[in-house]
């Protein structure tokens, strides 16, 4: 059964939704699961395919759209804030832990994309977080700021003049994530990102595929799993695809993490197979159950 849910992070009302199996088990008090959504994503596209299957295998579920995104407060829509999605990851543990219906020693995370840097990196101090998960993890800064360093440098260099052009009352001024169309010339990533968020596959509109200028100066000082191994000795199952660009993210993240942590590789799978594509998602739900069952 899903409901809506709302619950605050940082003086903002967060829009969820929660999760419940059809038949609990495990006495009164259920393992819980937060799941985050991907960057310019929103709780009814990736999450929304995850929820349901590990409700149905026994764990309430938490989705939720970040701040300033979705159907959540905030202002400016499209901030890309990655300590505020961080602390959004906190938030919604606490609002799980405060309910009479969950068991506040078991609860995971679940980071789907971007929500893959935020999770860990919220997990590295907040040791309620027993188990964390991410799926096509990437780290936001590093996969906007690395294919163009000079172009990312210039963004980072206007964030601030958009601050001022906000602050006098101006348009918050976006950057777009994808093209307005695609060709074969255009890279395969982002032919894979516009198949999936500018068609009826997961098209949705709140998902707005842009972020406020203005982030980048925050994302600019993030770094996804610099301290990744104070997870430790927490488990750490990092699940991406054997053809995704962003693959060498959890690898490197799994190799810093020491021996709590897991890559989990489901074959053929891009990284965006295995935000919907059941091919890719059942292998890698079958994982998740295994891994929450035997930690939380």
């Amino acid at each position: 059964m899903k409901t809506n849910v709302t619950f605050p992070s940082s003086g903002m009302n967060l829009a969820g939704h929660l999760y419940t199996p059809d038949e609990p088990t495990g006495g009164p008090r259920l393992p819980a699961v937060v799941i985050g959504h991907q960057t310019t994503g929103v709780k009814e596209q990736s999450p929304a395919v995850y929820a349901p299957r590990l409700a149905a295998a026994g764990y309430l579920v938490l989705t939720f759209d970040a701040a300033y995104q979705g159907a959540s407060e905030g202002e400016p829509r499209g901030l890309e804030d990655p300590f505020q999605r961080a602390e959004d990851f906190r938030n919604a543990v606490s609002y799980l832990a405060t309910r009479p219906d969950v068991d506040p020693e078991r609860i995971g995370v679940l980071g789907i994309c971007g929500s893959g840097g935020y999770a860990p990196y919220a997990a590295q101090t907040d040791q309620r977080m027993k188990a964390v998960a991410t799926v096509s993890a990437a780290d936001v800064t590093s996969f906007f700021r690395d294919p163009d360093p000079e172009g990312f440098g210039e963004l980072v260099e206007q964030a601030g003049r958009a601050r001022n052009e906000e602050a006098a009352g101006g348009p918050v001024r976006m950057v777009p994530v994808l093209p307005d169309s695609v060709d074969d010339s255009t890279p395969a990533l982002t032919r894979e990102f516009f198949e999936y968020y500018r068609t009826p596959r997961a098209q949705h509109p709140r998902s707005v595929g842009a972020y406020a200028l203005r982030s980048v100066d925050q994302l600019d000082q993030f770094d996804a799993y610099a301290e990744v191994h104070k997870i430790a000795p927490r488990p750490l199952l990092m699940i991406a695809g054997s053809e995704a660009a962003t693959l060498p993210y959890s690898q490197r993240a799994v190799a810093n993490a020491g021996h709590s942590a897991e890559l989990f590789v489901v074959d053929g799978a891009t990284h965006v197979d295995l935000y919907d594509r059941d091919e890719a998602v059942s292998p890698a739900v079958t994982k998740l159950t295994d891994f929450f069952g035997k930690y939380l």
